[in-house]
Order: structure tokens, then sequence, then C-alpha cells
């Protein structure tokens, strides 16, 4: 089965960026069946989508500072194989071109062995601080969107 990707790229869209964290699974995250809660699944994005913000300027005290707030419109989980106490994962996010005001995340989980543990995506918004929707993209990101286009963040 081939997966479709969450989100088409065009031709002259740049490069997906990246970022990938590891952690291992506490018990806490554990459910009574002893594998990871499926709801913990939105926080180990978030880690990685913490860490891509931080590598790329594009953190939310980065947004916020300049004007910015980004909620969730939508989250999606693709489940494939279980993961279990202390086992260690890497969370890959990849950033996605857009002209739209949103920002486009994509999720890889692995297990230390590079099995797909999961897969998804997360859609956010971008709204003014007075939580109005941006019909087009606000200044700092679209700065960022050119800067990316033209030169590749590194």
């Amino acid at each position: 089965m081939i997966k479709q990707p969450y989100f088409k790229q065009m031709e002259d869209d740049p490069k997906p960026l990246r970022a990938v964290v590891k952690t291992t699974t506490r018990f806490e995250e554990i459910d009574s069946m002893g594998i990871a809660w499926h709801g913990r699944f939105a926080s180990y994005f978030e880690d990685a989508r913490v860490a891509l913000g931080e590598r790329y300027q594009l953190g939310y005290l980065d947004l916020f500072n300049n004007g910015i707030l980004a909620p969730i419109k939508k989250m999606h989980i693709d489940f494939k194989t279980p993961v279990f106490f202390r086992e260690e994962i890497s969370i890959e996010c990849i950033l996605h071109y857009t002209q739209a005001s949103k920002i486009l995340t994509e999720y890889i989980i692995k297990k230390q062995n590079n099995t797909v543990a999961a897969t998804g995506y997360v859609i956010q918004m971008l709204l003014d601080p007075d939580y109005q929707l941006f019909l087009t993209q606000p200044d700092y990101y679209k700065d960022f969107c050119e800067a990316w286009k033209k030169e590749g963040c590194k």
C-alpha cells in the first residue's frame, strides 16, 4: 500500500524543513494495555514542532512577538504499531511550504529499529492578537516563507 502524501508539494515549492527529537516513553505515558496512550501522540508531535520552531526561528514566541497566534485547526494521526514503556522513539516534524496563512506540519514517529509507529499532520491557522484570521500571510511569516523559498533555510 502506497502512502499518499498529507500535503501536495508544488514543483516550485522549496524543500520541506525538518527537525527530529528523540525521547524514551515514560511510565505515565503508558495505558492499561501496556502501550503508549494514543492521546500522548499529540504531545510527541508538539515536542518535535517546538524543536523545529527553535531551529528556524518559527517558534510560538517568535510568532507571538510578531503579533501572530497559531492555534491548531486540524490534527490527524495514523497509528501503525504500538510503542511500549521505556522504548526510545524519534519524532520528526516536517514543515511544508504554503502561500496560505497557515502552518502545515507532518510528523513521523519511529521506533529504535526504524519501524514507523505513527504518522500524522497538523494544520495551524494564523490569527492576529484579536483572534481574527489573517487573510494573507502576516509580514513575519511572509518574510520567513520568502527567505525559505529564495535561500532555503539552513
